[in-house]
């Protein structure tokens, strides 16, 4: 049975607690519905035309994970009955209890989801792209949600220069940082947006429901993932990363 604890972290965040067994619990946030622009302005910084064009999106309540699934989480889902397909359950590279999984596909993140619904008998799925963004945003326009700019104080991801793929450790005034080259346990910073989700940047790539896109010409405004009529796109969404 899941347990409900209000405005325990953030004023106005309501979570609900999954008991997954042995101790194992997955805490997830209800996310207010709400309007957003999705997408980037022209003059962001560091944005590309995949980005674009802004525009407007509604967002129906729904219920996010407070943390990327750690790998603990991710094992004793694994032990649930197969629906579709097999989990390996030690797949990320990696090693920590509390850190996020990684190395699972899309296909595997599904069956994850699929297992957890038929043993809490409530309905899991991945995010929309959009129901992602609004997530991350938390209401805020910048780049990211804690401000204009990101360090490696804030979020694990890259922070030194990579000359081969022309990436800069800086973004705008930010400073260049360090690059710790592995996963960093889930909550590690003690930063979270306004509706109480933490890693929404950097760590790991978080994957969504919608079908890959080369920009938001004809997305839905609704906050439904965007799948193509055209069978052979087989290119799935990934957003966050690090």
């Amino acid at each position: 049975m899941a347990k409900i604890v209000i405005n325990r972290s953030q004023g106005t965040a309501q979570y609900f607690i999954e008991n997954l067994g042995n101790k194992v619990q997955l805490e997830m946030v209800l996310i207010p519905g709400g309007n957003f622009m999705m997408g980037a302005p022209e003059t962001e910084e560091g944005s590309s035309d995949d980005e674009r064009p802004q525009h407007p999106v509604t967002i129906s309540p729904f219920c996010m994970g407070k943390y990327p699934v750690t790998q603990a989480q991710w094992q004793a889902v694994a032990s649930f009955p197969q629906v579709n397909r097999e989990l390996k359950p030690d797949p990320s590279r990696f090693k920590g209890e509390s850190r996020p999984v990684e190395s699972v596909s899309w296909y595997d993140a599904n069956e994850f989801c699929d297992r957890l619904s038929r043993y809490t008998v409530r309905p899991y799925r991945l995010p929309s792209e959009a129901e992602w963004e609004y997530s991350c945003r938390a209401g805020t326009t910048t780049p990211f949600h804690f401000g204009e700019t990101i360090t490696t104080d804030l979020a694990n991801y890259r922070g030194t220069d990579n000359k081969e793929y022309e990436w800069s450790g800086s973004y705008g005034s930010g400073s260049k940082g360090i690059y710790r080259e592995e996963t960093t346990p889930v909550g590690s910073f003690g930063i979270a947006n306004t509706f109480g989700l933490f890693d929404m940047h950097g760590n790991v790539w978080e994957w969504c429901a919608d079908h890959w896109h080369n920009n938001y010409e004809e997305a839905p405004s609704d906050g439904t993932a965007w799948i193509g009529d055209d069978n052979d796109n087989q290119n799935r969404l990934l957003r966050g990363g690090s």
